[in-house]
């Protein structure tokens, strides 16, 4: 045992404790009762220690470990992971101080009941700080919406934050209502205007294809917005929510157990088929895959322990809409449900999909 805790660089009283709780327990005895630890017993420690150290408490560790596979190259693909969360958490605290910060020099937040009633500009005023830590391209729906585009060469992209989905291989002109989003953008990307969709400052047919990603929820008057798209473009496509299917509400878990408030959100949105008569677009399914890199509301959807972290609910704009206190009473009930078992229970037949379709919908004109 001496030896071993010299080899981990900890002491025998943490490998007695580790061995009570079964944590990381030895091989086998001597004869004389001395603790012997295997090359696999010292690697398990190793691995513990590096969980331990990036804060995780002993039965969180104890999960991790126990989880399979267990080898080698999977442990360091999981860390990696929990590294690369960790700095994304970090990022997101530094941008929502750095928020707080420019926020108190310019005079008081608004009080939090106002939040679910922000719109656009101003709600991505509120959460844009963090929005870059969790929002990224998703390459399988991004391919959806450039192949929605066709051959369009000329692009304007209409509340378009910080370019997520704006094709490399295009000329695209950016429309961006809230200051924090067009900071965001990267050195490089496409030119951005102050502008909102239901007033655009071009003429008619100015482009090829005018796009919006998840963003028509957002705007004050979505049917002007959406003309005002079919005005200065040839071709339109728009990524949005299908409220039209009965039971809308019970597609996804999270909707349908803990946040019955995104109901509420969502009672002034047009129908998917009022947009689509609005443009004379057709519709088109986006499936939502299992490892989604966008952190988008549904992205995590086989993944429900996403939802504990607030970095990953920040960067959600559904979260500010419903308020804090329809926020802490889901995530709440949902820490107790997975800890318990219940989740999974009702969840089950989530594991064996890769994708989900949770009512994103393109519509194409």
């Amino acid at each position: 045992m001496g030896r071993a805790a010299d080899m981990a660089g900890v002491s025998v009283r943490t490998l007695h404790h580790y061995d009570q709780i079964g944590l990381v327990r030895p091989s086998a005895r001597t004869a004389a009762g001395y603790r012997v630890y295997a090359p696999a017993d010292i690697d398990r420690l190793r691995q513990a220690l590096a969980y331990r150290r990036l804060g995780f408490a002993l039965r969180e560790v104890a999960d991790l470990l126990d989880a399979p596979p267990t080898d080698a190259v999977t442990h360091l693909h999981r860390l990696r992971g929990l590294l690369l969360e960790r700095r994304d958490h970090a990022a997101a605290m530094a941008a929502a101080i750095d928020t707080e910060l420019s926020t108190r020099t310019k005079g008081p937040p608004p009080p939090p009941q106002e939040h679910p009633r922000t719109p656009g500009p101003r709600l991505y005023d509120t959460i844009g700080g963090a929005y870059t830590t969790t929002r990224r391209t998703e390459p399988r729906i991004a391919a959806q919406i450039h192949n929605a585009l066709g051959p369009a060469h000329t692009i304007l992209n209409i509340g378009a934050g910080t370019g997520s989905y704006e094709p490399a291989d295009r000329h695209v002109t950016a429309v961006e209502p809230s200051p924090v989003m067009r900071r965001q953008r990267p050195p490089g990307s496409a030119p951005c205007l102050a502008a909102t969709a239901e007033n655009l400052p071009f003429d008619d047919r100015s482009f090829d294809a005018a796009m919006a990603v998840s963003t028509v929820h957002h705007w004050q008057d979505p049917i002007t917005g959406l003309r005002e798209m079919r005005r200065v473009a040839h071709r339109v496509v728009v990524l949005t929510f299908d409220t039209d299917q009965p039971g809308w509400q019970n597609r996804f878990w999270l909707t349908r157990d803990y946040l019955p408030e995104f109901t509420a959100v969502l009672a002034d949105f047009p129908s998917l088929a009022a947009m689509a008569d609005t443009i004379g677009a057709r519709t088109e399914p986006v499936p939502i895959p299992w490892d989604c890199a966008d952190g988008l509301f549904e992205a995590y959807w086989r993944r429900p322990t996403a939802y504990l972290h607030p970095h990953i609910r920040h960067a959600m704009s559904i979260w500010t809409r419903v308020g804090p206190q329809a926020e802490q009473r889901a995530i709440h009930n949902l820490a107790h449900d997975l800890h318990s078992g219940r989740w999974t229970n009702r969840n089950t037949h989530l594991t064996n999909l890769d994708t989900a379709d949770l009512g994103l919908r393109l519509l194409i004109a």
